[in-house]
């Protein structure tokens, strides 16, 4: 294929690609990229909160954290076999999705993960706000504001200044949490908060939904990320890099955010950086704190609009045909994608706590059943054989829409709609299983089983093997078959 000096020119600062299949010739990358982009991402303060909250609502601190770290390892499970997808496969996750629904029908889902990245994007700009007012002694509106405008300039520079800044957001917050976590345990005695065990099956899973909801809502853009290494590499090796670096760096933030919501004497809620900040101290270290709190968001945040736009395409590319997106169309997705999660967050920012809980827990309705569908369909009826040309083509192998991945998608979602226990919406089972919120565990397990058993019998034909596109250094080599797709 292409040489190194190839790959090393085909690399600018800005992205000139966007949802299309990424040719060997511009592969780049380590593995350890992906392990410094999802710790960085996960290494920062809505982490922090959301493992604050298995306190805040009941649970006790020993049974939380052990509730953290199986939600974390279900969900990173989940999370990490679609990052493995990326490096095979060359595409964005959601395109990949067109194969269980539909040139057209992948819009269905894509259309909320869309929703699932402003809820994301807004609340991540909510505390980078606070981080930022307390920084520059301003508002935290016009903080807001300073954060919006980073986000902009980064995720319409794309890939390779997300992956940067993905490993300096890491390096910067392995020093900033081992110094809160020096720091809270000279002012706490965690001993004495361990010693406290009140077990409730309610609290318990409460925490294991947090987790894994928190890592499964990476699943629909992590390949995103992934989609530049070489296709020879390691399927294994991308699953540890990419759900090591997810799982650690979130389960690092969320015991810090469990000790810290224990020890705060009802101090925490509605005050979350600032009392984290406060761990540390006042005057320069405060200042290093919000800027460290403040850049970790950054990773995050960027991944999320970065998700939005790259969502915004393929559904447009589906019923279009192909779409070349040009930088100035990035820049116009990108402004509108993060000036609509702005506005949420300006106008969200009192209500933040409550709210964001309710979010995160029912997106898993929505997300568990797409991802055990994708993840079923890649592995176990395809096993990675997909026809990637034919995923452009509403006409083609794949179709418009699928009705056999649209039902099991659409009964996934329905299923657990008896289950969830959330604000917006509390099922009429949630109170005969005690309060707890299983829905999830039914989301995922459910549509998995029925998808598999009928895309045994009803799946379209599959091919013998992965067809990629022609890339161009192929088609110079062997002008006489350029018209021919090459099989990998």
């Amino acid at each position: 294929m292409a040489v190194s000096s190839t790959r090393a020119s085909s690399k600018p600062l800005i992205e000139k690609r966007s949802i299309d299949y990424i040719p060997e010739a511009e592969r780049h990358g380590r593995l350890l990229s992906q392990f410094t982009l999802w710790m960085g991402a996960n290494l920062q303060i809505t982490a922090i909160v959301t493992g604050a909250l298995a306190v805040v609502l009941g649970g006790d601190v020993f049974w939380s954290l052990i509730g953290l770290l199986i939600g974390q390892l279900l969900g990173g499970g989940v999370m990490a076999l679609h990052a493995a997808q990326g490096p095979k496969l060359g595409l964005p996750q959601m395109i990949s999705s067109r194969v269980q629904f539909g040139v057209y029908g992948a819009a269905i889902p894509i259309v909320l993960v869309c929703l699932m990245y402003l809820g994301f994007t807004a609340t991540g700009t909510v505390l980078s706000g606070q981080a930022l007012g307390q920084l520059f002694g301003v508002s935290d509106s016009v903080g807001i504001l300073i954060f919006a405008s980073v986000i902009v300039l980064v995720t319409v520079l794309g890939y390779r200044v997300i992956h940067f800044i993905g490993r300096v957001a890491s390096v910067i917050g392995v020093i900033a949490f081992a110094y809160l976590f020096a720091r809270l345990m000279t002012q706490t005695d965690v001993g004495a908060l361990l010693q406290i065990r009140h077990f409730s099956w309610s609290s318990f899973l409460l925490a294991v939904s947090l987790a894994a909801s928190w890592q499964i809502a990476f699943g629909p853009y992590v390949a995103d990320y992934s989609r530049y290494l070489p296709s020879k590499t390691s399927s294994v090796k991308t699953f540890f890099a990419a759900g090591a670096g997810s799982v650690i760096g979130a389960q690092v933030a969320m015991i810090l955010g469990v000790f810290a919501a224990a020890s705060a004497n009802g101090q925490f809620a509605g005050h979350e950086v600032a009392y984290i900040v406060g761990l540390g101290g006042a005057g320069a270290t405060a200042a290093l704190l919000y800027f460290s709190i403040a850049f970790g968001k950054v990773t995050i945040s960027t991944l999320n609009s970065y998700g939005s736009f790259m969502c915004i395409a393929t559904i447009i590319s589906g019923f279009r045909g192909h779409l070349n997106v040009t930088r100035l169309q990035r820049l116009v997705f990108v402004l509108v994608i993060v000036g609509v999660a702005t506005l949420i967050a300006l106008l969200g920012q009192h209500s933040f706590l409550g709210a964001f809980k309710s979010f995160i827990l029912f997106l898993l309705a929505f997300f568990t059943p797409w991802s055990a569908i994708n993840l079923v369909d890649y592995y176990c009826i395809t096993r990675e054989r997909y026809d990637v040309p034919a995923l452009a083509d509403p006409n083609g192998r794949y179709g418009r829409w699928n009705a056999l991945g649209i039902s099991v998608y659409a009964l996934g979602v329905l299923i657990q709609l008896p289950f969830i226990a959330t604000k917006f919406y509390t099922g009429p089972l949630v109170e005969a299983m005690g309060g707890v919120d299983i829905s999830w565990i039914i989301g995922l397990v459910v549509p998995a089983g029925l998808y598999y058993l009928a895309a045994k019998k009803w799946h379209s034909a599959v091919p013998d093997q992965l067809i990629l596109p022609v890339e161009q250094d192929t088609v110079d080599a062997q002008p006489s078959r350029a018209d021919r797709l090459h099989a990998v």
